[in-house]
């Protein structure tokens, strides 16, 4: 069943639940993640505010906070293996808040920081990582290179 190939489309399903407020529109979100999945895939992307986020991740990471982006992916562990030949599935939640206080911290417009988060998240759900330095390089150079495909500047320039 491997060599089966699917057609290059994106079911993408965009939920607001919070203030729609400077978020990006379902036009962009698209245009962002297909350059980052260039193979079938079925994702919902779930913008939330501050509360939803920090819920989510003290109740999936175990850290009490919100975060930028959480990713799941639905082949996640050994209770969810999805037959082979499926196209790439999985969810993506963006915490407005953090997002837009981050981009003002670094200095960077707040559309380029939503594609590098949605790229760095359409990655995580194709199985990037970044917790060895290895890892975190590939993953790294992956999104620059997406990135400036979109037209946006590096998100890592201010860091080295």
């Amino acid at each position: 069943m491997s060599d089966i190939k699917l057609p290059r489309r994106l079911d993408l399903s965009v939920q607001y639940a919070c203030n729609r407020e400077g978020v990006p529109s379902r036009t962009d979100f698209r245009r962002w993640l297909r350059a980052a999945e260039p193979g079938a895939a079925r994702i919902t992307v779930r913008i939330v505010d501050e509360a939803e986020g920090r819920e989510l991740n003290r109740d999936y990471r175990g850290k009490d906070y919100a975060t930028n982006v959480l990713t799941f992916a639905y082949d996640e562990g050994e209770d969810m293996p999805l037959p082979e030949g499926l196209p790439l599935m999985g969810d993506l939640v963006l915490c407005r808040q953090v997002v837009e206080r981050e981009a003002a911290e670094q200095g960077k417009a707040l559309d380029a920081h939503y594609a590098h988060l949605s790229v760095h998240g359409m990655l995580h759900l194709q199985g990037f990582e970044h917790e060895e330095d290895a890892e975190a390089e590939e993953m790294e150079a992956r999104e620059r290179s997406i990135l400036a495909e979109l037209g946006y500047a590096d998100p890592y320039a201010g860091e080295r």
